[in-house]
């Protein structure tokens, strides 16, 4: 069976394009910029703009499942097309964010779980992989470590149970690949609850060099980030650490479980990862 996957410029998408090719299975790398993927010689490439109808008929041209990434501006389009074209199983990359009771409102939420709804409606057997706080979250940290070794932060103790990229992409794999996996929805997680400024202290470890953690308000740090980043993302996340402050995060077993090995702790990506924190 032929498997697209998009959003393959990313870390998760990339990877697994690389471990469906090395097992064997057929696959497609998908991006809105094909001649920017690095895939594996031998991996066709295609245009798939999730946000553009237009290239959703040639890139899912006999595909039979499809690793999906949360845009909502297209999915009943993608949706249509898939089951024209003999789609059968469809592979969501989610957020345990849909969990909550606000999921319908929340700017952090909001485009995973009207994806999921969508996908609920659909015919298509669809898997849900709705992983945590990714362990890559920590590069929103790399800038402030490598020119002031200090991290600004307005909740140091919020709780996350950060998930390595690559134990995603083998849920994935696996959920792609063996029927008996397939049409739940899984709670993904790292093995352990960290707060942000341990995770800073096992960055500051890896990396070889003292990094301060600095408790700043709510407000000094929106104003920092807001040119960056939405207002409205940015009082997401701020409400999001207020809950977590002080009250570890749920460690799932859904990792191991369909990996089949203990989840990816997050000293050892700090460990993989640990260039980008050195001045």
């Amino acid at each position: 069976m032929l498997t697209l996957v998009t959003g393959s410029r990313g870390r998760v998408g990339s990877a697994l394009v690389s471990l469906l090719h090395r097992g064997g299975h057929a696959v497609r790398a998908a991006s809105r910029d094909p001649a920017r993927l690095d895939s594996p010689a031998g991996v066709p490439a295609v245009a798939c703009d999730l946000t553009d109808p237009a290239t959703f008929a040639p890139a899912l041209d006999g595909v039979g499942s499809v690793f999906l990434y949360a845009e909502p501006a297209g999915i009943d389009s993608f949706l249509t097309r898939a089951e024209a074209a003999g789609v059968r199983h469809i592979v969501l990359l989610s957020s345990s964010s849909v969990l909550g009771p606000d999921a319908q409102e929340n700017p952090i939420a909001r485009s995973h779980h009207t994806v999921e709804q969508a996908l609920a409606a659909s015919p298509l057997t669809t898997t849900f992989l709705r992983p945590g706080a990714f362990a890559t979250n920590a590069y929103q940290w790399s800038a402030a470590v490598r020119s002031h070794g200090a991290v600004d932060l307005p909740y140091p103790c919020s709780h996350t149970s950060p998930i390595h990229e690559a134990d995603i992409a083998e849920a994935a794999l696996a959920v792609l690949t063996e029927h008996r996996l397939q049409g739940a929805a899984y709670h993904l997680t790292g093995p352990e609850s960290l707060t942000a400024a341990e995770q800073i202290g096992l960055l500051a470890a890896a990396s070889g060099r003292p990094v301060t953690v600095n408790a700043v308000s709510r407000e000094a740090w929106k104003e920092s980030v807001v040119p960056h980043i939405a207002e409205e993302v940015a009082e997401g996340l701020l409400s999001y650490w207020a809950s977590t402050d002080g009250s570890p995060a749920e460690v799932t077993g859904e990792t191991e479980k369909l990996t089949g090995h203990p989840a990816r702790t997050f000293a050892a990506w700090a460990e993989e990862h640990a260039d980008a924190f050195r001045a």
